[in-house]
């Protein structure tokens, strides 16, 4: 799922200043990639997010693309999940490729631990391994 019109931003949602200014930091650079790369600055390739249920993961990864004026893909990792041969590995494409095609973007994976559980030779999840392996892959490069 993805979305181009976002109402998310930072002065309606959030007060706490040293997390605004520290996404401010991400918006400034989707804004304006061209300044700071000619700078040798290089943008992270993710953001990780903990915390408990409800405490605003979702909307601060939505205010981040709302303040940028980028789109906003938003998934679970439990859809990435699939029992058939390389269909979760083909989700992972699916989901990188769109965005890749919208860029520059926001992509939330909500509940990414649920991605495969855990690398394993479970018989239970038998491409786990190849779900994982292409998440790594997309978010590498």
């Amino acid at each position: 799922r993805h979305s181009y019109e976002n109402n998310a931003f930072f002065n309606k949602y959030l007060n706490f200043q040293l997390l605004i200014n520290l996404y401010d930091s991400y918006v400034a650079y989707l804004n304006e990639p061209n300044k700071y790369t000619k700078l040798g600055a290089r943008l992270p390739k993710g953001v990780l997010l903990v915390g408990s249920p409800g405490i605003g993961k979702t909307l601060l990864a939505r205010a981040v693309a709302g303040e940028a004026g980028v789109p906003f893909f938003h998934t679970s990792g439990s859809e990435f999940d699939d029992m058939f041969a390389g269909a979760g590995a083909r989700h992972v494409r699916q989901l990188f490729t769109t965005a890749k095609s919208h860029a520059p973007c926001v992509i939330f994976i909500d509940e990414i631990d649920s991605v495969g559980a855990k690398r394993s030779s479970s018989q239970l999840h038998p491409y786990a391994n190849q779900t994982i392996n292409q998440l790594l892959t997309e978010m590498d490069g």
